[in-house]
C-alpha cells in the first residue's frame, strides 16, 4: 500500500496542531490570544499578555554586575580548553574522560551558585552573589547591614542546598558604589 505524500504531511501538521493545543490548554499560567495567529495585521501590532517583566534578570549593582562578568570570563576561557581538550586527539580516553567530568563539575558549580542566588534574593535582598570554591562558599547581598540572625539565614540556607559546605561567609556590599 503507498500513502500519498500530501497524506502524510496533512496528518504530521494535524497532530502537532493537538499537541500544541493539549499543551496550551492545560499550561493554565499562558493566555494566548488564538485569533492573533490568524490575523492579517502586523507582528509590530500584536501585544503579548501574560508576560512578566519583573523576572527579567538585572542587577541593582555595578559592582556585583562587574564580577559576574570577570566569573564568566574566568569560566567561559576554562570551558574553552577543556572543549578544546575533549576534541583533540592528542589525549587519552582518560584526559577527555576527566576533561569531560571537569566540565559537569562546572556546570553544576554554576547551576548551585545561581539556584543559591535566586534562594538568597527570594529572602528579600535586591541583589546577592555567590561564589563557591571547593569548601569555601563566598556570599555577597545587597544591604548596607546585615544582622546575624540574617547572616545565620543565609549560611543555613547555603549550607542545606550543599552538604561539603564547610565554610561560609556572608558579608553585606552597600548599595552606594
Amino acid at each position: 500500500m503507498k500513502v500519498k505524500r500530501r497524506t502524510v504531511w496533512f496528518l504530521t501538521l494535524l497532530s502537532l496542531a493537538a499537541v500544541i493545543s493539549v499543551y496550551y490548554l492545560f499550561e493554565p499560567t499562558n493566555k494566548i490570544d488564538f485569533t492573533t495567529i490568524f490575523s492579517d495585521g502586523d507582528l509590530d501590532e500584536t501585544i503579548l499578555t501574560g508576560v512578566d517583566d519583573s523576572k527579567a534578570v538585572e542587577s541593582d549593582s555595578y559592582v556585583f554586575e562587574e564580577m559576574r562578568m570577570e566569573i564568566d570570563n574566568e569560566r567561559s576561557q576554562l570551558r574553552d580548553q577543556l572543549v578544546a581538550k575533549m576534541a583533540s586527539e592528542q589525549y587519552s580516553a582518560e584526559e577527555k574522560n576527566e576533561a569531560f567530568n571537569d566540565m559537569n563539575n562546572l556546570i553544576k558549580l554554576e547551576s548551585s551558585e545561581a539556584m543559591l542566588e535566586m534562594l538568597i534574593k527570594s529572602l528579600g535582598y535586591s541583589d546577592t552573589l555567590v561564589r563557591i570554591e571547593g569548601e569555601k562558599v563566598a556570599v555577597s547581598v545587597m544591604t548596607n547591614e546585615i544582622s546575624p540572625a540574617q547572616a545565620n539565614e543565609i549560611v543555613y540556607i547555603v549550607r542545606s542546598e550543599l552538604e561539603d559546605a564547610v565554610d561560609v561567609s556572608v558579608k553585606p556590599q552597600s548599595s552606594y558604589y
